[in-house]
């Protein structure tokens, strides 16, 4: 038997530890999760929907031997089919859809060892940064109720922030992993491009620039599910190199003197606030302190406009094909199903050619062999960028049902400012911790490296994790 207090202490990692050695079940694992469920999502609305039954019955089964036997998981309700569950992806338009079969990506997860038993939030189709939807209401960060957890994982980041499980599945079109772990203090990577699986539901997602992994609470855990789950599938269209060694291998691994590119220009000019600068100021300091060579650079060899019009024709042309789909299984009025945001892309979309969606595609692969470019003339290893350009935004300034549809673009371009070029160049990118800001709320800074080179990153990462630790950092629920 374990204490809730030693429940809340370990990452995935050491749970499972926990149940091989015995001083742990994953019934009483489950029994914690559900227990904070019980005790926290009144207030963080992180969980949208929760299947003991049949996490019991998984367990009574008996559970495949792997690297998180008996660690319960909450699977985001977004494109990702566990069968028999619901899956509303935020939207009104799927308040009736139940799977009918398990994504490849869960299937690993259960051979992986966890326990399934509930769904986290997300916002429409993953359309913004906050998860604040009209089918499961406002998800809230449990560092300062008012504020948002961050999108598209927010209920993700939420349950993890809030102590229900350490490690929460995820996925990442524009930020939706690293914005939500910089919003609650966790540690979240975003792998590169088709590095996970989107079989048998999908080839790729937002024309490439949506990929799937985790937030939670330690580096180890990261790679380690990374090793479990990262490998294509025959009929993939592409995958990422496999890596050289497992990611589990990196953590812990020598890091070596690294010549770390510090960038502090998005690619749409964007105020950096007190809170992104000391998050910068701070992380630049304890790699100064581990001997890594910082070198500023003013500015990437991108156009941010270009950029910017291409990301939103893919995610437009993407979003309206979602919809129409929807719309034609379920025979509903698009106006009484979707909301303002969505409705506006979906409407856009109809309306672009499809050369230009083709420009598009091929604006973004010219911005990764752009990037790879820059990092090989300038002999930089990784590229260090703010992440959030102030504190996580309050509740309601980035709805996807905006009281002024000018104040929303405006306000979604600055907090995806940061991150959505990785998403277009398909760079492996992190959000690591650097503490609170003073309001008590999460600071974060990304780093990324070169297409496939997850290794760097989670080495790095393990570094840092020793020198600016961010497991401390727990809200007062």
């Amino acid at each position: 038997m374990i204490s809730k207090d030693e429940y809340a202490a370990q990452d995935a990692l050491g749970l499972a530890a926990l149940v091989a050695n015995g001083a742990a079940s994953p019934d009483e694992l489950l029994d914690h999760a559900l227990a904070r469920v019980a005790a926290v999502n009144p207030a963080v609305n992180a969980v949208t929907f929760l299947d003991e039954a049949g996490a019991r019955r998984q367990i009574d089964r008996g559970l495949p031997r792997g690297p998180f036997t008996g660690v319960p998981m909450l699977i985001k309700d977004m494109n990702a089919h566990v069968a028999g569950w619901p899956l509303t992806n935020g939207s009104r338009s799927y308040r009736d859809f139940i799977c009918d079969h398990d994504s490849v990506l869960i299937e690993r997860y259960r051979r992986a060892g966890f326990v399934l038993f509930g769904r986290s939030a997300s916002p429409e189709f993953g359309l913004t940064s906050t998860t604040e939807t009209l089918v499961h209401g406002k998800t809230r960060n449990p560092f300062g109720l008012e504020r948002t957890s961050g999108g598209s994982s927010g209920g993700a980041s939420a349950a993890v922030a809030a102590g229900i499980i350490p490690l929460a599945h995820a996925s990442d079109g524009g930020g939706s992993i690293r914005i939500p772990a910089a919003c609650c203090g966790l540690f979240g990577l975003k792998p590169s491009r088709a590095r996970i699986t989107m079989a048998p539901d999908a080839a790729e997602g937002w024309g490439s620039m949506s990929t799937v992994h985790a937030v939670g609470v330690s580096v180890r855990d990261s790679a380690a599910l990374l090793d479990a789950t990262a490998a294509p599938v025959p009929g993939d269209p592409y995958a990422a190199p496999a890596p050289a060694r497992p990611w589990a291998a990196e953590v812990g691994a020598p890091v070596g003197r690294l010549r770390i590119a510090l960038c502090l220009e998005a690619a749409n000019p964007t105020v950096l606030a007190a809170p992104a600068l000391d998050a910068i100021a701070l992380i630049r300091a304890a790699l100064a302190d581990l001997g890594h060579e910082i070198v500023e650079v003013a500015r990437l060899p991108l156009s941010g406009p270009v950029l910017t019009a291409a990301q939103q024709t893919l995610i437009a042309c993407n979003v309206a094909r979602s919809v129409d789909q929807r719309l034609a299984a379920t025979g509903a009025r698009i106006e009484d199903v979707i909301e303002p945001v969505p409705l506006m892309l979906a409407t856009a979309g109809r309306a672009i050619p499809a050369t230009a969606y083709l420009d598009a595609l091929a604006t973004i692969h010219d911005a990764g062999r752009r990037m790879a470019a820059f990092l090989d003339e300038g002999r930089y290893d990784l590229l260090l960028t703010p992440l959030l350009p102030d504190s996580p935004p309050p509740l309601g300034t980035l709805s996807l049902s905006p009281a002024d549809l000018g104040d929303y673009v405006a306000a979604i371009g600055r907090v995806v400012a940061f991150t959505g070029l990785q998403n277009m160049t398909g760079q492996p990118a992190m959000a690591v911790p650097a503490g609170l800001d003073a309001l008590g709320l999460p600071r974060a800074v990304q780093v990324a490296a070169r297409f496939g080179d997850e290794a760097q990153l989670y080495r790095l990462a393990a570094q840092l994790e020793t020198v600016v630790p961010w497991r401390g950092l727990r809200p007062a629920l």
